[in-house]
């Protein structure tokens, strides 16, 4: 899937790049690998109301990631948020 995924400079205190690699326990390659995965499950975040899919990481990991769509065309996404999950039926 042609999915264009924007990141905060790394060096950005506040930026989404910094958040998710600090003490959540996945990489960048794993968010974007997940939701560039069209085989991801897409739901909305209970608490933020905002998309969130599931899915798996070729490393092994089940993660959940938190998103904005910031265009329709060409997708494109900001990730707000990713850690692992448990993984369904588990």
């Amino acid at each position: 899937m042609d999915v264009h995924i924007i990141w905060d400079l790394p060096d950005d205190p506040d930026g989404n790049y910094v958040h998710i690699i600090d003490g959540h326990d996945v990489t960048i390659d794993e968010v974007e690998e997940v939701l560039r995965d069209p085989d991801s499950d897409t739901t909305v975040s209970r608490s933020s109301g905002r998309p969130m899919v599931f899915g798996w990481t070729t490393t092994g990991k089940y993660i959940a990631v938190v998103y904005e769509e910031v265009l329709d065309d060409p997708l494109t996404l900001y990730p707000i948020t990713a850690f692992p999950a448990p993984p369904p039926g588990g």
